[in-house]
């Protein structure tokens, strides 16, 4: 019974740490593009270049965050 208690904890808490990565990877991704959008209506780019730059660059700093975080978890 004494080793169900670790593993039980261990797994909400890696419960928690899943569930935190979706509201990082739309904070990370939302924030890119907000600044990509700045940047195209300060620059006054009509194809909106930097918005889909920032969008793309935000997605994968994401990932690699997401990856970071899963290699942390302990199964």
């Amino acid at each position: 019974m004494d080793q169900q208690k670790p593993r039980k904890k261990n797994n909400l808490k890696n419960f928690a740490v899943l569930s935190g990565i979706a509201f990082e990877m739309g904070a990370i991704i939302f924030l890119a593009a907000k600044g990509g959008s700045w940047l195209d209506e300060h620059y006054q780019t009509e194809k909106r270049i930097y918005t889909a730059i920032a969008t793309l660059l935000g997605v994968a700093i994401a990932i690699w965050v997401v990856l970071r975080q899963l290699k942390r978890i302990q199964y």
